[in-house]
């Protein structure tokens, strides 16, 4: 009776009261459906172990999930304070944002991987995908975002990963790891012979005997104590190896490294006795005690070095020369270095034997300074001295710096040697000003080496020299060569500046034979400028030479600056050069280098030149 009932109402109501019914019956159900499918949304991101997001075209949070709370550790509140680009990494942003832009325009979302940062500041690694969410024309209104946190999960890809290509035990390069280097270094080589590199295999001496006397397990922390080292005794650049259990066989010759066995790629390294070098400071960390098992173990190591050369058609070939020579540091004894090629050995071993015997001579102070004088060309009167530096060897006497400076250079030992001239000078000063009755200025002229001008310490150094001996700083000049002024121009300016506001002189040396002859004339503040005696000697037979003098000569005129010319050895020489209106002079033909007394007895000898002649700055 109550569906009759029902039917019957329905019934009379006509067609446009059903019509109505229906409609509002509808409302009714896409409300409820509406309703229904929001809780279910809020169900199921509320449960859910990812995160996920509901955002605006703009970026905007408009709800996240709590497990946002739990993985990231920001409250809902918070993250609605912020865009939801602003904790992702600065260099994800873009291809996040990118990846929005797509889903926005296509409806269609893509996986994407990201870094994010968590409220202590760490940054996770997230998985995300983002889904469209339309309006009622059709167009996307929001972005339903799904985060996956995969930080652990990437962290063991990359532990993986480093496990493939690094030794377990040392945590070192594996041979696999380390071929890749080397073939990168060879065909670098290749494109560039100016980028050279040197090969080191390094064998530990007797370490089986460790092994079976202490067990394994003290020979693994031994080995791991001696890797540690190794690779403290190497610069940056370098690369060292170890044979372990993980990489693939990609050379028979790696593949069969002892596990006592390293290799080293020295990168930059072109000279063997820079190899050799190293090679001696690898063995000095090695031969350093090693405390273990309540016990002393001292080791040793051998090793063979190559060096890339333009021969060499495969990488391969550089590991079977330093192999050859680190099996004939074996058979020698053990506990030595070997350069592969025997002239190079030879060369190498002679280089760091010079060195060491420089370092003998700065502790036995075996350095001498002579004296040679510079004249004014019209008057032949002295107006200063340049110091020149000799080192007097016990077994081969007097020895010319030509044949020690590059070494001490390259090793740097010439900053020491310079600080050294530097002081002393001053004090040569300090006693001529004393004992000189002439009443004639002396002014000394101190060359300094490239790494010297780089030094930090120069400028200090001078100023407690100065100090020290209470010299006035315009009787000392600095000279340097064309080439180490130009080396830095930026720093070459600083420097100079800065001695000119000491009151000290600067003077080009070299000047002539460069490649930044006429640009150092107006760029440097310098004084004076000391034309090459390589165009002094062939002025008189070479048109060019000559003519190049009388331009320098010229020019360094109009910029003020006074011209001083060495290696000179003839009377036509110097009177040419006065012709042309060179001021000063310098040679064998005034006069050879002299001790200090001879040096001032020289000057002695002179009748004082008139007022300014002098080269000082001020």
């Amino acid at each position: 009776m109550l569906l009759e009932s029902f039917w019957i109402s329905l019934g009379a109501l006509g067609a446009l009261g059903l019509l109505a019914l229906y409609q509002q019956l509808r409302i009714y159900h896409i409300r409820r459906s509406s309703r229904n499918r929001e809780e279910l949304f809020q169900i199921v991101t509320e449960n859910a172990a990812d995160m996920i997001a509901l955002v605006d075209v703009k970026g905007k949070r408009l709800y996240n999930s709590p497990a946002y709370k739990r993985i990231l550790g920001y409250s809902p509140a918070e993250l609605s304070e912020t865009s939801a680009f602003e904790q992702i990494h600065p260099d994800d942003r873009f291809k996040v944002l990118e990846a929005a832009r797509e889903a926005r325009t296509s409806g269609i979302g893509k996986r994407l991987e990201y870094r994010i940062r968590h409220k202590d500041g760490s940054w996770r690694v997230l998985e995300s995908v983002a889904s469209a969410v339309r309006d009622a024309k059709g167009e996307v209104a929001k972005l339903v975002i799904v985060n996956r946190d995969i930080t652990e999960r990437k962290r063991a890809e990359e532990q993986l990963e480093h496990n493939r290509f690094h030794d377990p035990l040392t945590g070192l390069p594996n041979r696999g790891l380390f071929l890749d280097r080397l073939h990168q270094l060879f065909l670098r080589a290749q494109r560039d012979p100016a980028l050279p590199y040197a090969l080191l295999l390094a064998n530990l001496d007797h370490f089986k005997a460790f092994n079976e006397s202490m067990g394994t397990a003290a020979g693994d922390q031994i080995l791991l104590e001696i890797a540690n080292r190794m690779g403290g005794s190497l610069r940056s650049a370098d690369t060292i190896a170890r044979r372990g259990t993980g990489g693939p066989t990609l050379e028979p010759l790696l593949s069969r490294l002892g596990g006592d066995e390293f290799a080293i790629l020295l990168d930059g390294v072109g000279d063997p006795s820079d190899a050799m070098r190293i090679a001696r400071r690898v063995q000095g960390a090695v031969a350093e005690p090693i405390f273990i098992v309540s016990r002393e173990v001292r080791a040793s190591a051998s090793i063979g070095i190559a060096l890339s050369l333009p021969g060499h058609s495969q990488p391969e070939e550089l590991l079977k020369d330093a192999d050859a020579a680190m099996r004939r540091a074996k058979g020698l004894g053990g506990s030595r270095c070997e350069v592969f090629d025997e002239v190079m050995h030879t060369r190498a071993e002679g280089r760091l034997r010079l060195e060491a015997d420089l370092r003998t001579a700065i502790a036995a102070r075996q350095f001498r300074i002579y004296y040679q004088p510079v004249v004014q060309l019209d008057t032949r009167r002295v107006v200063s001295f340049e110091a020149l530096l000799r080192w007097d060897h016990p077994t081969q006497g007097l020895t010319s710096p030509y044949r020690f400076l590059e070494a001490a250079e390259d090793s740097g030992l010439l900053v020491s040697i310079g600080h050294w001239l530097i002081l002393q000078v001053c004090r040569q000063l300090q006693e001529w000003e004393v004992n000189n009755s002439s009443g004639q200025p002396v002014n000394v002229t101190v060359n300094v080496s490239a790494r010297q001008f780089a030094d930090a310490r120069l400028a200090n150094d001078l100023q407690d020299a100065l100090r020290d001996t209470g010299v006035n700083p315009s009787r000392l000049q600095l000279e340097m060569t064309e080439s180490v002024a130009s080396a830095d121009a930026k720093l070459t300016i600083t420097v100079l500046s800065h001695l000119r506001h000491m009151g000290i002189g600067v003077i080009l040396d070299d000047f002539g034979v460069g490649s930044a002859s006429l640009r150092g004339l107006w760029q440097f503040p310098v004084d004076a400028l000391k034309i090459d005696r390589s165009l002094i000697r062939e002025m008189q037979s070479d048109r060019a030479a000559a003519d190049m003098v009388e331009v320098f000569i010229t020019l360094a005129h109009k910029m003020n600056l006074k011209v001083i010319a060495e290696g000179i050895e003839t009377a036509r020489q110097a009177e040419r050069l006065s012709e042309l209106g060179c001021e000063f002079g310098q040679g064998y033909y005034f006069s050879q280098p002299l001790e200090a007394k001879a040096a001032l007895q020289f000057m002695r000898q002179q009748v004082a030149p008139a007022r300014g002649v002098g080269m000082g700055g001020s």
